[in-house]
């Protein structure tokens, strides 16, 4: 029987990993066969397996092992109990390594949980609170009939029908403050601005621009005066604007370089004329620059 008949004889029977350990024969082509070579004739082997009697050609073997078992082999054999296999004997089965590779029977270790409380460890550390902003200084007020300014350090009355228009310095240039009755029949704006100029030619300059924005404009009249304890110069004009007829009443300041303009105007064609008028100088006189 040469090779091919091994072959055909171990493929249903797993010749290559069933058999009995005997002589190893390695084959020149990488097989191997395990028996007990029991005669050499014609050049051929002939090897004795679990399967029968196996000829193997001289030429195609490249070398045979004998077996030869050890004597720590041999003891542990004589050692085993009757019956049992060294396999099966849990004192010499091989342990699996702790690195074992995916499929292994061991399982991987359990990692140590901590005995600490998970609140202990997850809760984050609370951000301190950001400061408190200090609240903007009041730059102006209202206290009954009185209108207060912080910033420009004055004062002066303001009568009940009058209102404080929001934001007067975005459509007034230069202008501090605004108020006046609700339908704005009556105004009274305050302004200021910084000049090296004296005041009789800061007081012109502030008419002469006044004068630019009505139509039929007419000065009335024209006076030195003294308004919250400082130099004053004061105008009284008529003149034409959206429609109406306006009396009005320019006051310039002037003080450490600052100029302020006060200027009240009312409708001239209402019959309220002169109550407003009143109203109007009686605002412009309690100016007082002495508020600290």
């Amino acid at each position: 029987m040469g090779i091919a008949a091994l072959l055909l004889t171990g493929v249903c029977s797993g010749i290559f990993a069933g058999i009995a350990r005997g002589d190893e024969i390695r084959l020149k082509d990488g097989k191997k066969l395990h028996g007990v070579i029991v005669a050499y004739e014609d050049n051929m082997f002939k090897v004795k397996t679990d399967f029968g009697y196996v000829l193997v050609e001289k030429d195609k073997i490249a070398s045979i092992i004998p077996d030869t078992p050890t004597e720590d082999a041999a003891a542990k054999s004589e050692s085993a109990p009757k019956g049992s296999s060294v396999v099966n004997n849990p004192a010499v089965r091989p342990q699996i390594p702790l690195t074992a590779a995916k499929g292994d029977a061991t399982p991987p270790p359990i990692k140590a949980v901590s005995a600490a409380p998970k609140a202990a460890i997850a809760t984050p550390v609370a951000a301190p609170p950001p400061p408190k902003e200090e609240p903007p200084p009041i730059k102006e007020e209202i206290q009954g009939n009185l209108y207060l300014n912080h910033e420009f350090l004055f004062r002066m009355y303001k009568a009940p029908s009058w209102q404080i228009i929001a934001d007067a310095g975005q459509s007034l240039p230069n202008a501090i403050v605004a108020m006046g009755t609700s339908n704005e029949s009556t105004l009274l704006v305050v302004g200021h601005e910084k000049t090296n100029s004296a005041l009789e030619a800061a007081a012109k300059e502030v008419e002469r621009k006044l004068s630019e924005v009505y139509d039929n404009y007419r000065l009335i009249s024209q006076r030195k005066t003294v308004l919250g304890g400082l130099p004053a110069i004061e105008y009284k004009y008529r003149g034409m604007a959206d429609g109406h007829d306006w009396s009005g009443t320019l006051a310039v300041v002037a003080r450490n370089g600052d100029v302020f303009t006060t200027l009240g105007m009312t409708y001239a064609d209402s019959d309220l004329i002169q109550i407003q008028e009143n109203v109007i100088s009686r605002a412009i006189a309690s100016i007082d620059f002495n508020v600290k």
